[in-house]
């Protein structure tokens, strides 16, 4: 996946796909000299070649990646490594005949391909197996110390505690004046005071320092800080350090000074107008692709259930402004003659069909038209209605920042939660939604389109 915010591709990822392309190229460059034996050299060389391996690597890493095949909890688990690479290697050579047989010249010719994929699977697999039995890729603990036992860090703790595929560990708090050495704030206690943080720091074999200062004025060790950081450890503010490991801004303890200091939030005329037109590209384009679908949906919602076909809504967009958002219908009719509710997980109003245009989000293709009209992006916060809207604005502090650009189809929110149905819901997807408005861009975008289509390919978070 593309960089999200400080989010980068692990190492231990980009070694995975550089393998897995050996482990790909290798054998079908055998299967190639094996069926042309006598034109091997030529064929092999030829440019036309090069790019026709390219793109059966690329079919294979994308299989891969929509398996998870790069997600370590699923290389290092035996019971499911199995399984998720056979179905990789079955969506992998489905994609591949349909491209063969809608485009022949892009096949080698002669079954190489279908000859390769035996070979291409025990490759693939046994090097995640290996991967698995021998803790090849394992890496140690990052060593976390955090400076100061404000609430930030607490809670910052607290997440790390819960998240072990983190690899952090926390040796523990430096309290500020050295009065309460000893005492557990979570489970790592205050190991030390903010004066001995070198010692503690070489003691430890310390990584990194992470900053969560009841109060900065006269408690900073300023020298000592700057020390460490040109020895090489890494010294972070805990804001910045909670965005960085878990993809969101927490608002527990936010400040409207480090959103006003804080790198990111900038939103340039020229990345703007760039994102509108791709959002009018991606929209005249998926219309036109899913032209032949939208009957066939509005069929079948009207024999299930009658009219109307459509469901229409007021929502709040961008700057506040109001706007009718289109979907397919999904409910009964008059699901909402008792008020505004939020959508729960086995929802009773759902009907039949729309169960399954909601697993599939093709309740959602009738938005592109609000893409295209400039209501909505392909891309962004999702729209709320007014009634909610006003609601969570007098809870959740910075609510109406998400209404700084257009709402959008799909969002970083909506590829790592589930459906809002509480106000803490609504506040850990402001948190994401935070995060995202933080780190826009194009390539920020890409990514999560990329890991929105495989949400909805493996059907997750769908009520």
């Amino acid at each position: 996946m593309p960089r999200i915010g400080s989010h980068q591709v692990p190492t231990r990822t980009l070694l995975l796909v550089g393998v897995d392309a050996m482990a790909i190229v290798v054998p079908l460059i055998a299967a190639t000299a094996l069926r042309f034996p006598e034109s091997a050299p030529s064929v092999l060389l030829a440019l036309g070649s090069w790019a026709k391996l390219t793109l059966v690597t690329f079919v294979y890493g994308l299989s891969l990646y929509f398996n998870d095949l790069y997600d370590f909890r699923i290389v290092k688990s035996q019971s499911n490594l199995l399984l998720h690479m056979l179905r990789a290697m079955v969506s992998a050579g489905f994609a591949l005949a349909l491209l063969y047989f809608l485009a022949p010249v892009l096949s080698f010719g002669r079954g190489v391909t279908l000859a390769a994929s035996p070979f291409i699977f025990v490759l693939l697999l046994s090097w995640r197996l290996s991967v698995s039995v021998t803790n090849l890729l394992a890496r140690g603990d990052e060593r976390v110390l955090v400076l100061g036992t404000g609430e930030a860090g607490i809670s910052l703790v607290r997440h790390i505690i819960g998240h072990p595929e983190y690899n952090i560990k926390v040796v523990g708090f430096l309290d500020e004046q050295g009065q309460n050495i000893g005492k557990s704030l979570v489970n790592p206690c205050i190991v030390g005071a903010a004066a001995d943080l070198e010692d503690i720091v070489a003691q430890h074999k310390v990584d990194r320092v992470v900053l969560s200062l009841k109060d900065r004025r006269g408690s900073t060790p300023v020298r000592e800080l700057l020390n460490l950081k040109l020895a090489g450890i890494r010294v972070e503010e805990v804001h910045n350090c909670f965005e960085r490991i878990s993809g969101r801004i927490p608002l527990e303890h936010l400040s409207p000074s480090w959103l006003i200091l804080s790198d990111g939030f900038r939103k340039s005329r020229i990345s703007l107008a760039a994102k509108r037109f791709a959002d009018i590209i991606v929209s005249s384009a998926l219309l036109v692709l899913v032209s032949p679908l939208l009957p066939l949906i509005a069929i079948a919602i009207y024999l299930e259930s009658g009219g109307p076909i459509f469901f229409r809504q007021t929502r709040v967009g961008h700057r506040g402004l109001e706007f009718e958002l289109l979907k397919f219908r999904s409910m009964v009719q008059d699901a909402e003659k008792h008020g505004p509710q939020w959508a729960t997980k086995q929802d009773s109003r759902v009907t039949r069909v729309g169960r399954f245009l909601r697993k599939t989000r093709l309740d959602e293709l009738p938005q592109l038209i609000n893409i295209f009209r400039g209501d909505m992006s392909v891309v962004g916060p999702r729209p709320e209605r007014k009634y909610f809207c006003e609601m969570l604005a007098e809870k959740i502090p910075y609510f109406n920042l998400r209404h700084s650009i257009r709402p959008g189809l799909t969002g970083w929110a909506q590829v790592r939660f589930k459906y809002s149905a509480s106000l803490d819901d609504a506040k850990g997807k402001l948190e994401l939604d935070l995060f995202y408005l933080k780190n826009l861009s194009l390539l920020v975008d890409l990514a999560i389109l990329f890991e929105t289509v495989k949400v909805v390919i493996l059907g997750r978070g769908a009520q």
